[in-house]
């Protein structure tokens, strides 16, 4: 049994436009920026020398220069996408991030996890397949579902 999306938009911040995001069993997440890998991250038994990887920031372009929002025109790779959407988490629950069908079906993808605590940010690693993927600020990548 999934979590009405509007008892699950009471635990976001920083929505886009709700009623838009508003999915029967979760909320769409959107796309605030992109960053691309530039070394590798490291990881350690006991978390003492736990180390994110390092990212630069990529920009979107203009398709047109009347255009309000950019396009990130994203090559075969891996990228950190991070959502404009921050989580608190309820007590003693936890949520399921996927990727959208309409992203696998334009190429790109992420693996989907539990959170089990707030997130501000919200993060993924976006893998991009070898024909690349477009995206446009703000949109919807991935939906996020609470379990019951």
């Amino acid at each position: 049994m999934s979590v009405p999306a509007d008892s699950i938009a009471e635990h976001l911040d920083r929505l886009v436009h709700l009623d838009t995001q508003r999915a029967p069993n979760g909320i769409d997440l959107t796309v605030d920026s992109i960053a691309r890998p530039t070394g590798p991250g490291q990881l350690d038994f006991g978390g003492g020398e736990f180390a994110s990887m390092p990212r630069e920031p990529l920009s979107p372009g203009l398709d047109d220069p009347d255009d309000d929002y950019g396009w990130w025109t994203l090559e075969e790779g891996t990228y950190i996408v991070q959502y404009n959407e921050s989580l608190t988490m309820p007590e003693g629950r936890q949520a399921r991030l996927y990727p959208l069908e309409r992203t696998l079906r334009a190429g790109a993808h992420h693996g989907t996890y539990v959170l089990d605590g707030g997130r501000d940010p919200i993060e993924t690693l976006l893998v991009v397949g070898r024909m690349g993927c477009r995206l446009k600020e703000n949109c919807r990548l991935s939906r996020l579902v609470f379990s019951a």
